[in-house]
């Protein structure tokens, strides 16, 4: 397993078997005179236990003795033989009882030197990049990702051409029974949703009271932050200024900026920066996909910290977020894997598409999300200001590489798991999306992502149902195929608008005009609540003056409808591919906007 057994090293110190110190303690404990040669060749050599790579670099032949991420996970890294014992690089400082059991039972003797964590961890990339970048694509098991969704078998194109084949009989021999069969679908999709969103809006308002609590120096854990950049050059500085106001502890802070090897614009913006010690860069080696997924995998394995917590390239959290963060997850259940923050915007007066865009995201987070949480359902996880159990993250395997809505897959599958997700009021305020193109390529990206993260779960779904139960199950249903069906299926309820005008319809060739008039009755209904819930979410922000825009999204949300096509298109022909979305196109409404405190 060790290969030759030497005398002599390459090492800066040439010691032998005789001088390790806690190795041959209890050989040489009735030997005096060895326990005295012990003792004085480490003290000897103690000056020299600092390993320079440059001057003497680790032995390329004992890479293979352990699995690299095993170097990232414990930070150590062979560095060559003394005798029969391997020698050990390791960051200084740290406590390495524990670490010599593991390691002694899996390689046999070692000893430790200290080495620099920064030169460590540029050696493991240098020698190990490409096979962690490759891991990094594939670190979810197959049953939860989504890698093979593109593979046509032979059963999945026999199911796809019939139902197309049987869609287009219908529609040319018996249109209007199809046209009442589609509306008939919509309608129950609509009920459905229109149930969840009250359901979800009561719930909002059965909030615990919040007891804050200031946890000591010595009970706070390390927490690392994840943050990908790609084509970002743009907006680099001011994410390092954002970044810098956090108030939390900066030597139990370890921010990572993860930036794609091929990305040269956003590194040497980065380059010209001078970062904080406690803030480092992470470069993913190219592979088969460039996805946010698949960098925060990579750059999982470099973070050191407890918990978990993931932001983009335009966020600017509280200041006081992590604190926040922290508390929550003390006095939280222990089955509690992650905490979700609020998205805002700070360009909200912008134009009136980013307007739209700051009540949607209210409804979502501020109505939706927090009354789901509550009701104790699976939700899809925001794609930042998420923060999760290290743990717990590893569990469940990570992030799926190959999908474009990573988070909300993650969410659903750490419910999965038996872990629970909370939503906490501190806020993370970023750029809205306002344009039109952009808007609906970002939109198309996410649809097709829950498309495709329904597809997964849905694979075995009394498998799903045995994982979360009856009651989660039916959640589940309701926030990804009633989402994917709300938006394809609205042209169908678009038709009731017609009725107000007298216009008749295919559907009064099937139904009763006074079933019609009944249905409409519901959709002016399910319409009302949606207005009362954007009022009630825009009340829970800080904008003013967007009340008034609250019937806008009347006209806002069928923007989703072209999206959601997009989304059918892409998950044909380009399942994986990411459409990015530019930062850095807008300003804050007003200096210093982008500023936020937790709500208290």
């Amino acid at each position: 397993m060790f290969g030759r057994s030497e005398t002599r090293s390459n090492l800066p110190f040439a010691l032998t078997p005789a001088h390790r110190r806690d190795h041959v303690a209890s050989d040489t404990s009735n030997d005096l005179t060895t326990s005295r040669v012990l003792q004085k060749a480490w003290q000897f050599s103690a000056h020299q236990r600092r390993l320079n790579p440059d001057t003497y670099p680790p032995d390329p032949e004992l890479d293979a003795l352990l699995p690299a991420e095993f170097y990232l996970e414990y930070r150590v890294l062979p560095w060559g033989r003394v005798g029969n014992a391997i020698l050990v690089g390791t960051p200084p400082g740290r406590d390495l009882t524990q670490l010599r059991d593991i390691m002694e039972k899996l390689i046999g003797p070692v000893m430790f030197a200290d080495v620099a964590e920064a030169d460590l961890l540029r050696i493991v990339e240098e020698r190990h990049g490409d096979y962690l970048a490759d891991r990094a694509e594939r670190l979810v098991p197959d049953d939860y990702s989504c890698r093979d969704i593109n593979k046509l078998t032979l059963s999945r194109g026999i199911l796809a051409s019939l139902f197309f084949g049987i869609c287009l009989a219908l529609i040319y021999m018996f249109p209007n029974a199809f046209f009442a069969g589609i509306t008939a679908v919509a309608v129950v999709n609509l009920i459905a949703n229109l149930g969840f969103k009250i359901a979800v809006f009561v719930a909002g308002y059965q909030k615990p009271p919040e007891k804050p609590v200031m946890l000591p120096m010595a009970e706070k854990p390390v927490v690392s932050l994840i943050v990908p950049l790609f084509r970002e050059a743009a907006i680099a500085h001011e994410l390092v200024l954002r970044l810098s106001r956090l108030t939390y502890p900066k030597s139990l802070l370890d921010v990572v900026l993860v930036l794609e090897a091929k990305d040269t614009k956003t590194r040497q913006m980065i380059e010209s920066i001078s970062l904080p010690g406690w803030m480092r860069v992470v470069r993913v080696p190219d592979g088969h996909l460039t996805t946010k997924p698949r960098a925060l995998n990579y750059a999982l394995g470099h973070t050191r910290g407890d918990i978990i917590g993931v932001l983009d390239a335009e966020d600017a959290p509280a200041i006081d977020q992590i604190e926040r963060v922290v508390e929550a997850f003390h006095q939280a259940p222990s089955n509690v894997a992650c905490v979700q923050g609020i998205l805002d915007f700070y360009n909200t007066k912008s134009n009136a598409l980013a307007r739209c865009f700051t009540i949607e995201y209210a409804i979502w987070f501020r109505v939706v999300l927090a009354g789901a949480a509550r009701l104790g359902l699976p939700i899809p996880l925001g794609g930042t200001t998420v923060y999760l159990k290290r743990a717990a993250l590893k569990h469940v395997g990570g992030w799926d590489a190959h999908n474009v809505t990573e988070d909300a897959d993650l969410g659903i599958r750490l419910y999965r798991f038996g872990y629970r997700t909370i939503l906490i009021p501190t806020v993370t305020r970023e750029e809205a999306n306002n344009r039109i193109v952009p808007w609906v390529r970002q939109r198309s990206r996410w649809l097709k992502g829950y498309i495709v993260t329904y597809l997964v779960h849905m694979r075995r779904p009394f498998r799903l149902l045995k994982d979360i139960g009856a009651r989660k199950f039916l959640g589940f249903q309701v926030f990804f195929l009633a989402t994917i069906l709300q938006f394809t299926l609205a042209p169908a309820l678009w038709s009731f608008w017609l009725v107000c005008f007298g216009v008749a319809t295919p559907l009064f060739e099937v139904i009763p005009a006074d079933w019609a008039k009944g249905l409409l009755a519901l959709f002016l209904f399910g319409e009302l609540v949606s207005l009362l819930t954007g009022f009630v979410a825009v009340g829970r922000t800080q904008h003013e003056g967007l009340m008034q825009w609250v019937p806008m999204m009347f006209f806002y949300f069928p923007l989703g409808v072209f999206a959601v096509y997009k989304a059918w298109s892409e998950l044909l022909f380009k399942p994986f591919y990411w459409d990015k979305t530019e930062h850095g196109r807008s300003e804050p409404d007003v200096p210093g906007g982008d500023i936020h405190e937790t709500i208290r």
